[in-house]
């Protein structure tokens, strides 16, 4: 099996606009969802992320670091799986309660890359 990294993004703050009781069927939906993967072997872990934070590059001999705009799309959350290939890994993220309930909703699936092949470094991954 492969690991790959499915990256949640929204547009602006998209669950501000659920009542109390949608937001509860989100995370019970969210939990389910998590749930599956367990039994089936295929998470490695998920966790929400804060809106919140900063975005630090190198700026010629110094650094820069700009706040995250919680205005703009901005990633909210990932899951860590295992698939067997990346149409695997795009099926289990379409199967993600966040398009059902974040209009704006992308997952961005990427493969993780395990080890070097020009010098045979194996990634640590625990």
């Amino acid at each position: 099996m492969k690991e790959f990294m499915l990256y949640i993004r929204n547009a602006g703050d998209a669950k501000a606009a659920l009542t109390p009781d949608e937001h509860l069927a989100f995370i019970k939906k969210c939990e389910v969802y998590i749930g599956q993967l367990k039994a089936e072997g295929k998470l490695i872990a998920a966790q929400p992320i804060v809106r919140e934070g900063f975005v630090v590059s190198r700026n010629g001999d110094g650094w820069t670091s700009v706040a995250i705009d919680p205005s703009k799309e901005v990633q909210v959350g990932y899951y860590h799986i295992r698939a067997n290939d990346i149409q695997e890994a795009m099926a289990m993220a379409k199967d993600n309660p966040e398009f059902e309930f974040v209009p704006s909703a992308s997952i961005e699936v990427r493969p993780i890359k395990m080890k070097e092949e020009q010098t045979n470094f194996v990634y640590p991954n625990s």
